[in-house]
């Protein structure tokens, strides 16, 4: 009977492109990140250049598409870049970016369950029901995971719902800024002068503009469960990413001209969590402001959602092929969801916000920021490696590819994001707000992390080898 459930994968011919893109740009938050994100790329970012970091990152992200897609028609997994880096360059290689990517997941969704803890806190507080953020962020878990483990199809519709919502009520408030005339300044791009994008606190920016794009590989994540895969997962990261690209500048440049591009970053570090609520009150209304906090609520859960949706299918793909336990590659023999993997994985989530509770760690200032500024750094580490593995693959047959798909493209990707890499990591100090050695423990567990995955990979792969061999010595 197990060994007969341990067959079981996920519901192919499941999910359309529509599905897919509400998927990822669910996982980008829209709403959560323009809120929550954007006001400290403005208070300890480059202020008024911050628009243009969503542009620089979402660009390279295009190029890096190229050939992300080129290899998707070839490589299809719910294990996304930990398989790509294992095709491409081996399966030790894949056990290391199989280890940082769950972090970085790990990373970005206690950063949104931390957010969620903040928010509902205030509202209850004013309703009279008063409860701790680790609460309320536990309360969100048991549903996310309820969500999470039936039918994949359920939370597309969910998500999908969530996402137009909390699109429509951003757009609302960067049109009535608009058509106020913007701020004190009048409507300015100097958002998008080199002076302004390339000020102090550029990395900063960076780091969670990049964040704002973690999550796009889901259209390789799903590909088991798409419809027609190789044309619906290549059509729908191009839709993401430019689709993430343009809203998410758009948005945070109409903040900068409602403020003035002079006066931006001190106003977000005098209201660095309420900063775009304030803004809708006072441009358009209590009612934009209620319902932008109401909708902010369904952006996180949806965001939660999706990462968790995403989370269990890396851990189903890393349990199926041995490099974490079994039953973590076994799927729900109904609703063919990684049931499993997702239950366990909540487990750590609540263990994880418990110890914060314990150790009186700020929700905003410390999981928030820390967490969503270290899951861009170790997403950026994985990513590079998906270029060299990207490079690798095609290396001996191009399997129909262009030059610019199979060559040019992760070439040049490489540089963007390991330009990004260095800048991030040169503004670390200036993220923490410390400038000690301690700053230099964020990188040094995504690389521990990384060796761990390696060993652990190299491990299997030697058993599987021996294993072999002792068959063929009988």
């Amino acid at each position: 009977m197990s060994d007969k459930s341990t067959q079981v994968g996920l519901k192919p011919e499941a999910l359309g492109m529509a599905s897919i893109v509400f998927f990822v740009v669910a996982a980008a938050a829209p709403l959560t990140a323009v809120v929550g994100a954007a006001p400290l790329a403005f208070g300890i970012g480059n202020g008024a250049g911050a628009p243009a970091a969503y542009i620089m990152a979402g660009l390279v992200y295009l190029i890096f598409a190229a050939g992300f897609t080129a290899m998707s028609r070839h490589v299809g997994s719910a294990g996304a870049f930990y398989v790509f880096v294992s095709k491409g360059l081996g399966k030790s290689w894949g056990g290391a970016a199989g280890a940082i990517t769950l972090l970085t997941y790990v990373e970005i969704q206690i950063a949104v369950y931390a957010f969620i803890g903040i928010v509902m806190s205030g509202i209850g507080e004013s309703a009279g029901l008063s409860l701790p953020w680790w609460a309320w962020a536990g309360v969100c878990m048991i549903v996310v995971d309820f969500f999470a483990t039936r039918h994949i199809e359920f939370s597309g519709k969910v998500l999908g719902i969530c996402m137009l919502g909390e699109v429509a009520v951003l757009l609302i408030l960067d049109i009535a800024i608009l058509l106020q005339g913007g701020g004190p300044e009048g409507i300015s791009f100097a958002s998008f002068t080199p002076g302004a994008v390339f000020s102090t606190g550029l990395g900063i920016s960076l780091l969670f503009a990049v964040a704002s794009f973690i999550g796009f590989e889901a259209t390789v994540i799903f590909a088991e469960e798409a419809k027609n895969p190789r044309r619906t997962i290549p059509a729908a990261t191009y839709v993401a990413v430019i689709a993430i690209t343009i809203f998410y500048a758009f948005s945070a440049w109409c903040m900068v001209v409602a403020y003035g591009p002079s006066s931006i970053k001190e106003v977000a570090n005098g209201d660095l969590s309420d900063l775009f609520m304030n803004t809708a009150g006072a441009r358009v209304g209590n009612w934009l402001k209620v319902a932008m906090t109401a909708l902010l609520i369904t952006s996180l859960f949806a965001a939660a959602l999706s990462f968790q949706n995403t989370i269990s299918r890396y851990l189903f793909a890393l349990g199926r092929d041995g490099l974490l336990p079994k039953a973590l590659g076994n799927a729900h023999p109904v609703h063919r969801s990684p049931k499993f993997a997702s239950h366990s994985y909540t487990v750590v989530a609540v263990v994880f916000v418990g110890i914060s509770a314990v150790l009186s760690l700020d929700p905003y200032t410390i999981l928030y920021s820390w967490l969503a500024a270290a899951a861009a750094l170790s997403i950026l580490i994985v990513q590079i490696l998906v270029c060299f593995a990207i490079l690798r693959f095609f290396n001996a047959d191009q399997r129909g590819a262009t030059l610019w798909q199979s060559r040019l493209s992760p070439i040049l990707a490489i540089a963007g994001l390991g330009g990004f890499t260095l800048i991030a990591l040169s503004n670390l100090s200036l993220l923490t707000g410390d400038e000690s050695w301690r700053v230099w423990l964020v990188p040094l567990a995504i690389v521990i992390l990384g060796v761990i995955g390696w060993w652990r990979s190299s491990q299997v792969e030697t058993d599987a080898t021996n294993s072999l061999a002792s068959q063929v010595g009988e």
